[in-house]
């Protein structure tokens, strides 16, 4: 009897402590996880009513000063960056790559190479650019792109929700009106270097990483700061954002007399001369 009641008492106490543990690991274990971000988007200042625009990227020279670059794969980071932008979508990279080779044509040299491409992809504009600097630990990326705009569809049009510029800023500004581009001509270009132990870059890298990472992992937003192939998604996307206020700055700086009346029809789907290479096979 008195073993049997023994027997009881310790199984109570083990019943008590079990539910004890359970209270204290319930809080933590079935913890809600943060809300959901949006993360930031941009948004092309093109008339899309017809559909969106379509890009193609040329594959980046690399004019930086190391060999051990995958120039094709960062090439590639600037594809997903232009599919992030709303109201245009981009060629994939092993598409543009055959038909620079159907066209025999190792490298984009001159505007009329920029020109025959674009036509040959059907797009409404080719990006074309280097990789200026590239340094894999601490990582260290730089850009120089620039837009060759093909069709009408280049040339203006204010979609919805874009933000405006205000034309009396304009004219009081020292923003010269531009003209059109000739064709095969950049109509925008941009050079960017990121720097990942800048404290200004480690901040946009943290704005960029807002509903792009987890905020509870270990790392955070600080993953893109360990890992090259991750900092040049980062350094892809602001680039490609900041090609896009260049060109709404261009189309707010036109006018519509400067425009060209007859431009290459957009896709159904609806720099100087001294421009940089971009090779097929780099």
């Amino acid at each position: 009897m008195e073993r049997s009641v023994t027997n009881r008492r310790a199984f109570v106490r083990v019943v008590v402590v079990a539910a004890g543990l359970w209270a204290g690991l319930a809080p933590s274990g079935c913890a809600t996880k943060p809300d959901l971000a949006t993360p930031r988007s941009t948004l092309a200042p093109y008339d899309t009513s017809r559909g969106e625009l379509l890009w193609a990227v040329a594959p980046l020279r690399n004019e930086s000063a190391t060999s051990t670059v995958d120039a094709l794969a960062i090439s590639d980071r600037i594809v997903e960056a232009v599919e992030q932008v709303k109201g245009v979508r981009a060629v994939p990279m092993n598409r543009t790559i055959e038909t620079m080779r159907a066209l025999k044509m190792p490298l984009v040299r001159t505007p009329g190479d920029a020109k025959r491409l674009a036509d040959a992809l059907g797009v409404d504009a080719l990006v074309i650019g280097s990789i200026t600097t590239y340094e894999p630990y601490d990582p260290k990326l730089g850009f120089a792109l620039a837009l060759v705009p093909r069709t009408a569809a280049m040339q203006g049009g204010t979609p919805p929700n874009a933000p405006t510029v205000d034309p009396r800023s304009v004219q009081s500004s020292a923003i010269e009106i531009a003209p059109p581009p000739a064709a095969g001509e950049p109509a925008s270009t941009v050079s960017e270097l990121f720097d990942g132990k800048n404290h200004g870059v480690q901040m946009d890298v943290r704005t960029f990483a807002l509903g792009r990472a987890e905020a509870v992992s270990a790392n955070g937003w600080r993953r893109y700061l360990k890992s090259v192939d991750l900092f040049s998604e980062f350094a892809a996307y602001r680039t490609i954002d900041a090609l896009i206020q260049a060109e709404t700055v261009r189309l707010a700086t036109s006018t519509p007399s400067q425009r060209p009346a007859s431009t290459t029809p957009g896709p159904s789907t609806a720099g100087a001369s001294a421009m940089p290479e971009h090779d097929a096979n780099n």
